[in-house]
C-alpha cells in the first residue's frame, strides 16, 4: 500500500484468529523492518508468523539509495520515513495497540534507530506502548567487506559488471573514508546506528537472533552490543544459529525460528500486562 513518499503492506488478522490468541485484549501491531534489497514476498514470509498469531503486521523495507547513500553520507532521510511509519498507527487507529518490531539487517536497524529516537523525544508519539523487538542480523558496525557483500548481493546480476564494480568501489571508498577513517570527528554531525542506538538504548525487552557463519555481519559486533545494552539494564536474550547465513535462519531453521518469535512475542505481552496497568513503558523512563 502507498501512502505518499513510503510504500508498505498493512494486514489485519480475522477477528476469530485474534480473539483465539488474545483473548480479547488488544491484539499487538508488528512492524517488520526489511532488509536492503528486501521484496515484499521475502519479507511476507515472515508477517506470516504473526499474521497466524492474530497480529496486524505493517512490513517496510527502506530503499536502497536511503541505506547506501544517504545513510552513508550522513543524511537523516530515514528519520522522515520513521516518523511516517508511527503515523501509520494513528491513521488504522491501532495507536493504543501494543506495538512489537522485528527488524532485519542493517538496512531496517538503521530505520529503528530513528524509530527509538522518536519514541524518546517526541511528544506526539509518547502515548505509543512497545512490548518488544526481535533483531535479525543485526546490528554490524563498520564492516567494509560485509557492507560490500551487502551490495553486492543487493544489486544482483541485473546491471553490467562494470558498472557493479563502479558502484561497488565508490561506495567503498566512502565508507571507509566517511565511517572509518573520519569518524571520530564525523560522529559528531551524525553517529552511525549502531553507536546511537547503543548509546541511548531503547528500555523494552530484545531479543538478538544472529550466526556466526555470517558474513556481512560479524556475530562479535552484535555480542558486544548485546553486552553493552545488558550492561545498561535492557532486558534481552540472544540466540546463536550457528551455521545459517545472513537474513537466512528462517530458511535453515523454518520450525525453530518462527517459534523462538512466537515465544518471545507472549513472552513480552505477557510481561507487558502487569506494567501497562501501572505506567505507559517509554523510553525516556530509562
Amino acid at each position: 500500500m502507498a501512502d505518499d513518499e513510503i510504500d508498505y503492506n498493512i494486514v489485519f488478522p480475522d477477528a476469530v484468529t485474534s480473539e483465539r490468541h488474545w483473548l480479547g485484549t488488544k491484539e499487538p501491531v508488528v512492524i517488520l523492518l526489511g532488509w536492503a534489497g528486501c521484496k515484499d514476498k521475502h519479507l511476507s514470509k515472515y508477517s506470516s508468523i504473526y499474521n497466524e498469531q492474530g497480529c496486524v503486521t505493517i512490513c517496510y523495507t527502506a530503499p536502497l539509495k536511503t541505506v547506501f547513500i544517504s545513510e552513508s553520507f550522513g543524511y537523516k532521510e530515514l528519520s522522515g520515513t520513521a516518523r511516517k511509519l508511527l503515523e501509520i498507527l494513528y491513521d488504522y487507529e491501532v495507536e493504543n495497540s501494543p506495538v512489537f518490531f522485528h527488524i532485519f539487517s542493517n538496512g531496517g536497524f538503521m530505520l529503528y534507530r530513528y524509530i527509538a529516537e522518536l519514541l524518546h523525544n517526541d511528544k506526539q508519539f509518547h502515548s505509543l506502548y512497545v512490548t518488544g523487538a526481535v533483531v535479525d542480523s543485526a546490528p554490524g558496525s563498520g564492516n567494509v567487506r560485509g557492507a560490500l557483500r551487502a551490495l553486492r548481493a543487493t544489486l544482483g546480476e541485473k546491471i553490467s559488471p562494470v558498472l557493479r564494480y563502479v558502484l561497488l568501489a565508490l561506495f567503498a571508498v566512502t565508507v571507509f573514508l566517511l565511517r572509518i577513517v573520519l569518524y571520530p570527528l564525523t560522529k559528531y554531525i551524525h553517529k552511525n546506528h549502531y553507536d546511537a542506538v547503543q548509546d541511548e538504548p531503547p528500555t523494552w525487552p530484545h531479543l538478538f537472533l544472529y550466526s556466526r557463519a555470517d558474513q556481512v555481519i560479524r556475530h562479535k559486533d552484535i555480542e558486544l552490543f548485546v553486552e553493552t545494552l545488558k550492561q545498561k539494564g535492557v532486558p534481552l536474550d540472544m540466540f546463536d544459529f550457528v551455521s545459517s547465513p545472513h537474513v537466512s535462519h528462517f530458511r535453515e531453521f523454518p520450525q525453530q525460528y518462527p517459534q523462538k518469535c512466537r515465544d518471545f512475542l507472549i513472552a513480552c505481552m505477557n510481561d507487558s500486562k502487569g506494567a501497562e496497568t501501572k505506567k505507559r513503558r517509554h523510553v525516556q523512563n530509562h
